[in-house]
């Protein structure tokens, strides 16, 4: 009789299990259709706009996980989408910005027919047609941060006559963020992201491509082994027609409501075979140099010389009931070329006035100054991989005279001017610019969006502009409340609508997620 019991209790456990699970799903697809209606609500709204309308604006407001890109014709930076998120609500945005260079102005472009609000997508700049941006997918998150989303639609911005055109093709990616894209030949490439609904999550290794010129999707099938399932990698294009991953990010349930983050250094190139039409082989790559330190959330661009640059992010700290994030502001560059990383560092202003003293120097002492010193020394990685530092020390001044900047008048450095450390910000590159626009950093319980825009000289690599500034004190942060008024659908619909009316070849764009 105790057998039987027995397993007439273990049926009645399998019964109960799947009508828990009958019914979280019945869940998961009500969350999703709430959304979709959602979504359909903002686009009602914009489908109220049937012209083209440019209004100078001031800068827009804070975000992140947008994506900024350089205009392929033109001095101009292109912002689009992003989320901001205030203690209480979540709020997505689906608005295009115009950042022109020369005259250093903001304007608002309304377009009829955007794609719907998102963040955590993709765009890709092409020079076709007077220029092209496309987008694809990304998330929509609910007003209270809990559901999500997740686009599976590519859609196209003819530049030269400013329209939004979505392209329907079959057989692509399915609906997912954190992904990566880059222009490669005439074809998108796309690879990794993850996918996430209050149930379970999903990270992605597989790889895309949409063709430019038959709008046909192919899902590529590399030889090798390819990088683990990741979003928020590093994706880039090399000189030699490779295509480099670096780093992301995913995670894993080690048991019942306890999930483990992995912050991954890992590095592939994934290339063309010889004389093989769309067949691709994944090659792991242990590049030498100063390599990054662990982190997540980083962006990247390209420079001029085609190397690959990466700023910021955040190394997450996972304790058991906790997560502690250190932030960063720092730049790595990757020679492809030379499969070698290099850490950024700056030179630091000139002064005028010092240039003048050590030119008089010069002509009074009438000999060279003394070669600098460079010292080589040998780390060992965590990998096990040695690598070799090369750092250059300055000569010091001829003997019995002190250097021509400790002279009389010498000028006194004033405070560095530099992005703070952040993770998930916007970065573009044009005309051998860098600049570097929004993300977010986080100060205890709270968390802050930024809204500035800084500009470094890749080329003289001294100092960092600030071009547009804010003050982090002076935004605001609700705390959690327990009310569920807060959080209501319609309440997230009003809010982000009235947000979305405030108006406050060597070139590459960059995004982080």
């Amino acid at each position: 009789m105790g057998k039987k019991g027995k397993e007439k209790k273990g049926r009645g456990a399998e019964k109960t299990a799947a009508k828990m699970e009958k019914k979280a799903s019945k869940r998961s697809r009500k969350e999703e259709e709430d959304l979709e209606a959602l979504i359909a609500h903002f686009q009602t709204l914009d489908a109220r706009k049937t012209q083209v309308t440019e209004t100078p604006c001031s800068p827009p407001s804070p975000r992140l996980n947008a994506s900024l890109s350089a205009h392929p014709e033109k001095d101009e930076l292109i912002l689009f989408g992003g989320e901001y998120f205030n203690g209480q609500k979540t709020l997505m945005y689906n608005e295009l910005y115009v950042y022109n260079i020369k005259k250093d102005t903001w304007t608002k472009v309304d377009i009829p027919s955007p794609p719907p609000r998102r963040c955590a997508h993709q765009t890709v700049v092409v020079p076709q047609g007077g220029g092209q941006l496309w987008v694809f997918g990304g998330e929509f998150a609910s007003p209270d941060g809990e559901q999500f989303y997740h686009y599976k639609d590519l859609w196209v911005l003819h530049l030269a006559t400013k329209t939004w055109e979505q392209v329907r093709s079959v057989g692509g990616p399915s609906g997912r963020s954190g992904h990566r894209m880059v222009a490669w030949k005439r074809q998108l490439i796309l690879f990794g992201g993850f996918h996430e609904s209050t149930r379970d999550y999903i990270y992605y290794n597989d790889v895309h491509s949409f063709n430019l010129d038959t709008f046909v999707w192919s899902k590529l099938s590399p030889s090798g082994t390819g990088p683990t399932p990741r979003s928020g990698c590093q994706m880039s294009v090399t000189p030699q027609g490779g295509i480099v991953i670096y780093g992301g990010y995913s995670k894993q349930r080690v048991k019942k409501d306890v999930d483990r983050g992995t912050q991954h250094s890992d590095m592939f190139l994934l290339k063309p075979e010889d004389g093989g039409e769309g067949k691709w082989t994944w090659n792991r790559i242990s590049p030498s140099g100063v390599k990054p330190t662990p982190r997540s959330g980083f962006s990247v661009a390209m420079t001029p010389n085609h190397q690959v640059l990466l700023f910021g992010g955040v190394c997450d700290k996972e304790e058991e009931e906790s997560l502690e994030g250190v932030f960063f502001n720092d730049l790595y560059f990757y020679d492809a070329s030379r499969n070698r990383w290099f850490l950024g560092q700056l030179k630091g202003p000139k002064s005028e006035k010092r240039k003048r003293r050590r030119g008089k120097a010069e002509e009074c002492q009438g000999t060279s100054e003394p070669e600098p010193l460079e010292v080589v020394r040998e780390v060992v990685a965590e990998d096990g991989t040695v690598v070799t530092i090369k750092q250059v020390i300055p000569a010091p001044g001829p003997t019995g005279r002190p250097p021509p900047e400790e002279e009389d008048g010498a000028v006194e450095a004033g405070p560095r001017v530099e992005p703070c450390p952040r993770s998930s910000a916007m970065l573009a590159v044009k005309h051998g610019l860098l600049y570097v626009y929004g993300g977010m950093f986080e100060a205890g319980n709270r968390q802050v969006t930024l809204s500035d825009l800084y500009c470094l000289d890749l080329h003289k690599m001294e100092e960092w502009k600030a071009l547009v500034e804010m003050d982090p004190e002076t935004q605001e942060w609700l705390e959690e409340t327990d009310s569920e008024e807060d959080s209501s659908s319609a309440e997230g619909a009003d809010g982000g609508d009235e947000d979305q009316d405030e108006d406050g070849g060597e070139e590459e764009e960059g995004e982080a997620h």
